[in-house]
Parts: C-alpha cells; structure tokens; sequence
C-alpha cells in the first residue's frame, strides 16, 4: 500500500488539529503540507512501532516543535497586523497539546505519549493541567444554531455546565441573523444543515458581517469540511459529539479569537 493510500483517511483529521492548535486554517494547513512533504521526500519516516494515525502526528509534531517558526515567517504572518500575528504567533503550551490530542482526537494517553515523546504520566499531568486552565477561562455569552431539538438541548446544558450563558437558540438563517441582532453572543455554535434547508454556514456568514465573534461549526461530515482546497472553518466539532471535545473546541476558539488576546495584552 502507497504511502498516501496509508495517510489519506487521517489527513482531514490531522487537519482539524493542526487547525485547533494553532487558530488558524491556513496555518495549520501549512504545517500538514509540510509534514507530508517531508514524507514524501523520504525526511522523515512514519515511526514502524506506531499505527498510521498515530505516526502521521508524530512526524506533524515533529515538524510543528522544530520548524514552526520559519514555516510561519513564510507564511507572510509578519506582514499582518500586530493583533493577528501575536495570536497566530502564540504556540499553545504542551498542557494544552495533550488536551487535545485526547479530547479532541481520540487519542489514549498512551498514544499521546507517543505522539508527544513524553511519558504517559507526564501525558496524564499536562491534561490535568490544561483542565485547570479550561475551567479557569471567563464565561461568555453563547448563541447556539442547531435544528435539531434533542442535540441543541444536549449542547445548551453542556454549555451552561461549562460555565457559560446561553442566550439564544435558532434553528434557521433568518433566526440566527435575528437573535444576534437581539443580543451580541461572545461564541456562536453552528450546525452545517438547518432545518428549512438552509446552510449554518452562511448563516454564520451574515452574522460575521455584522460582529466579529469566534464560531465552532457542528458537522457529521468533517472531512467535507477539511480538505485544505478552499476556505474552511477552522473549528469543528463531529456529531455524535462528546462533551470534552466541546470543551476542547469551545476554549481554542476562545483562547485564539482576536479580542481574547487583546484582553490577555
């Protein structure tokens, strides 16, 4: 089996991480695309003792620890504004990596371990540190966009568990636009497909033309989202969804918006 044939079923994966890691999609695209060069070109090997999913963010790591900041400088990041090239610059602590590696992607401990070279107890710790930090981030408002009513009462009382206020509900374009006109939410929860046939995603479109508000999208399909050809969202959540990857995906998005790190400055 090709190399390519190997890696493709976890490429849109490796993306959705790459994307949650560094807050950006262009960015974590740059960082995949460079890591399957390398592989390809034979400077880097997919570790034999590792399964293919385990050894394509092994070598992502390898790339990301080792040359992150010259991708970036290449990436034209200097010539942004200072807001955006200090969050796109920020690399995420390791405590936050292991998060997300094992709320976000799945991974056990143990295969985290082997992605981050480190020990899993040390794995165990870095988590446990990151809950710390998760549980520490400000509340903010929430307006959820879901049509179906089961999976948005999920999400709302996960959202309230979480810390954070719920403070509107929309099941179509037109009610989305409305309730952000009713009241301006801090983060905006998005399914893909809404129930008059509509698309969350030019729902989320309107809404970002009027306020500028970080946005998680809700999918059964990612991988039709994470392609790398086009512009994408940079923060997904697959259904069926469990709660720490809510979690996980609620605090990036908060953690790299804009006006985030302009009240971290």
């Amino acid at each position: 089996m090709s190399l390519l044939a190997r890696l493709a079923p976890h490429l849109p994966y490796v993306r959705r991480y790459a994307r949650a890691l560094t807050g950006d999609q262009t960015t974590g695209d740059n960082y995949v695309r460079v890591a399957l060069e390398a592989l390809a070109a034979g400077e880097r090997q997919l570790p034999a003792e590792m399964t293919p999913r385990v050894a394509l963010y092994h070598v992502f790591h390898a790339i990301w620890t080792t040359t992150g900041a010259q991708l970036e400088d290449k990436s034209g990041l200097e010539g942004r504004n200072d807001d955006a090239s200090r969050r796109l610059m920020r690399i995420a602590p390791r405590s936050r990596q292991a998060f997300l590696l094992t709320a976000l992607e799945g991974f056990t401990p143990s295969e985290a371990a082997q992605i981050l070279d480190a020990d899993a107890h040390d794995v165990e710790r870095l988590i446990s540190e990151a809950q710390t930090d998760i549980d520490a981030e400000l509340a903010t408002d929430v307006l959820i966009i879901e049509d179906e009513a089961i999976i948005s009462a999920d999400i709302e009382s996960l959202v309230k568990e979480l810390g954070h206020r719920v403070t509107g509900t929309a099941t179509t374009h037109d009610e989305a636009v409305d309730a952000v006109a009713r009241h301006r939410p801090g983060l905006v929860l998005a399914d893909i497909q809404l129930a008059d046939g509509s698309s969350g995603i030019d729902a989320v479109k309107d809404i970002l033309k009027r306020i500028d508000v970080p946005v998680i999208f809700i999918t059964a399909f990612p991988e039709r989202l994470l392609t790398g050809e086009r512009p994408e969202p940079t923060f997904l959540i697959t259904k069926p969804f469990q709660p720490e990857t809510v979690k996980a995906a609620i605090s990036q998005a908060l953690f790299f918006h804009p006006s985030r790190q302009k009240a971290a400055a």
